[in-house]
């Protein structure tokens, strides 16, 4: 017997969940929300810096990853560094697929105050695939997918037994779908910014109107109402990676959602639950940048140069290895001299240990 799916129930899309069972999961949310940004906005604009920069590459590479696909780490941070405009020193160059990913993510939260357009979504979806290929299969990008190979479905399984996990809306129905959707994302409506994320979440995915990138783009549009839901385009969480962790979680509770009815009081518990496990993921994964809060304070780092501080920062980051005087003139991009002018104030002041050898052989520490 064929599943009927929630796009098509009759009450569709008349979205419905138990507020009362839902309000005490949100306000812990919100509450560890304004934790985290607090603990992050004591800290000062450049280790803010760090933190998104951290943030947003751990989004683009799990976002990428849920879907099976493994993105150059090194590449990403870098693109993201050049896009926010952060030295990290030298820079990988990113293929073209990683920049278009990164581009999605940025603009849907450094312009999260932007409307969300049909135009913005198929730009979207057309970064995520340069070639028009996705794999060796070439597919239809920046426009909305066609049934001309059957209808859309999401399916595992070896061939001849495939489990059908879900089957999305004709073809015909996209522009329609697609319009109400965006009309109700940018509507006023008074449902709590953080709720709208889960809901803008369900919804788009369930359309699923690309040839693929959806839960991708799913995602983005997330990571945008929360953008919304701070008022500030930095990003110190990632539901994206707490997403992945729980991978298997994720696509259940999808598929029962979608092949339930228009109460989602399952999906949007799941949901908070999901964001509240990231915030405190957070606050480990950042914990080498609140860490840091009390070094710079306490350095007063108003004498200090750029390459002094990019150098240090590297430092505590836990650099592998011994800093010597050459490696110092690589990381900040200067001469030789130039490195060993800058270390000398910062051994008299306390900052850097100088080893016992001597020459060459001299290396640097982080006085404890």
């Amino acid at each position: 017997m064929r599943n009927i799916y929630i796009h098509e129930q009759g009450g569709w899309p008349q979205f419905y969940w138990n507020h009362e069972q839902l309000t005490t999961c949100l306000a812990f949310v919100r509450h560890q929300q304004g934790r985290l940004i607090g603990r992050m906005d004591a800290l000062g604009f450049p280790l803010q810096q760090e933190g998104v920069l951290q943030t947003l590459t751990a989004d683009v590479l799990n976002s990428s990853e849920i879907e099976g696909e493994r993105l150059n780490a090194e590449q990403v941070r870098s693109s993201v560094a050049r896009h926010l405009g952060i030295d990290i020193g030298a820079l990988t160059p990113a293929d073209r697929s990683v920049e278009g990913m990164v581009d999605i993510i940025l603009d849907a939260t450094r312009h999260y105050d932007q409307p969300l357009t049909v135009e913005r979504l198929f730009a979207w979806n057309a970064s995520l695939f340069p070639a028009g290929r996705s794999g060796l299969r070439r597919i239809k990008v920046g426009a909305w997918r066609d049934d001309s190979a059957g209808p859309m479905q999401v399916v595992s399984g070896a061939v001849g037994k495939e489990h059908v996990h879900f089957e999305a809306p004709r073809a015909e129905r996209l522009e329609a779908e697609v319009q109400h959707f965006l009309n109700w994302f940018e509507t006023e409506s008074g449902m709590d910014p953080v709720m709208r994320a889960a809901l803008a979440h369900l919804w788009f995915v369930t359309i699923h109107p690309f040839e693929d990138g959806n839960g991708r783009i799913a995602r983005a549009i997330a990571d945008m109402a929360f953008a919304r839901s701070e008022n500030s385009p930095q990003r110190f969480y990632s539901m994206s990676a707490q997403i992945r962790q729980e991978r298997n979680a994720y696509y259940t509770v999808l598929e029962q959602t979608q092949k339930g009815t228009m109460d989602i009081t399952l999906w949007m518990e799941w949901f908070l639950d999901c964001l509240g496990r990231a915030i405190d993921g957070a606050q480990t994964t950042l914990s080498a940048v609140l860490g840091k809060g009390p070094f710079w304070e306490r350095i007063q780092t108003n004498s200090l140069n750029e390459r002094q501080r990019l150098v240090l920062n590297r430092l505590l980051d836990g650099f592998e290895g011994k800093l010597t005087t050459a490696k110092y003139a690589k990381f900040s991009k200067c001469s030789h001299d130039t490195a060993l002018r800058d270390i000398l104030p910062l051994i008299d002041r306390g900052i850097l240990l100088r080893s016992a050898e001597r020459g060459r052989s001299t290396s640097y520490v982080l006085a404890s």
